[in-house]
């Protein structure tokens, strides 16, 4: 595993001598809107494994996407190869279709302490609530993004991340049957407390995510990329491009049912993404992701 070609994977070509917020920020960016939030292993017949270097083949090497426990955990190793000081840690991922947070810890994501101030750096959440900067640690204070304004709130010892949705604007709503325009102001993503992890820790529910006949990953086909000015999202066959605040505090959202012999362009045009094995799109579960 070497730095120098993970940088080239994600197109960074800054400095990297000075472990910095400024460095952070510009090496997550780059990350974001490099390696795509996938989970199309699932749906072509092969196993999402969490050794790091496993990892590192799939992302760098082979130049296709993960999950939170693929992305964040690479993350992790290239900023602990700089010299943060990174801390893995676990989230309970919000549902609001059940109003509820999932029962076990599901999400990996990351603690990092710079010159005595800790933010959260989590760059395998995907779709439209995946921040585009590292988040200050700090309960109850607006942080605007791109994407929206993001912020955390702390109740005894329990931190809540929440993002603030701007309105949308969907010129061909008809094509879309999940996409609730007006309906949401703030929606919960996720709560996390601040007790360190490891990796290991992740296994059993890594394998659960990937088997379970109810799991959100084995009913839906997914794959999210963020970009310049927006996000871009394949879901089962539905194709979704987000462009943020594009006027009046207003997202632009863009909806193109695919047919199947555009999958494989699509993945490539769209996500730089070619698959070694035959991809069978799916979608059966009714849980939106936006």
């Amino acid at each position: 595993m070497d730095i120098k070609e993970y940088f080239a994977r994600i197109s960074y070509r800054g400095s990297y001598d000075k472990p910095d917020l400024e460095t952070l920020t510009e090496i997550f960016q780059h990350h974001i809107q490099a390696v795509p939030f996938e989970n199309l292993s699932i749906h072509c017949g092969e196993s999402i494994e969490l050794d790091l270097a496993a990892t590192y083949d799939k992302i760098v090497k082979r130049k296709r996407g993960g999950w939170c426990m693929e992305n964040n955990h690479l993350l992790s190793w290239a900023l602990k190869t700089l010299g943060y000081d990174v801390t893995l840690l676990g989230s309970k991922v919000y549902v609001p279709e059940y109003d509820a947070y999932a029962d076990d810890i599901d999400h990996l994501l990351l603690k990092v302490v710079l010159c005595d101030k800790s933010y959260i750096v989590d760059g395998g959440f995907g779709m439209a609530y995946q921040m585009w900067q590292p988040m200050e640690l700090i309960s109850g204070k607006d942080q605007p993004q791109t994407p929206g304004i993001f912020r955390f709130l702390e109740e005894d010892g329990t931190w809540y991340l929440e993002k603030v949705k701007r309105k949308q604007c969907v010129p061909n709503q008809s094509v879309s049957t999940s996409h609730n325009v007006d309906k949401e102001v703030c929606r919960r993503v996720y709560l996390f407390t601040l007790q360190p992890r490891d990796i290991e820790e992740f296994r059993a529910r890594n394998l659960h995510l990937q088997t379970a006949p109810d799991s959100l990953f084995v009913t839906k086909s997914i794959c999210s990329l963020q970009t310049a000015d927006g996000v871009r999202a394949l879901v089962g066959w539905k194709l979704t491009e987000i462009k943020y605040n594009y006027k009046d505090n207003m997202d632009l959202v863009e909806i193109r049912i695919l047919a199947d012999e555009e999958m494989e362009k699509t993945l490539k045009e769209k996500f730089s993404i070619t698959l070694d094995k035959k991809f069978v799109p799916i979608n059966t579960s009714r849980l939106s992701l936006f």
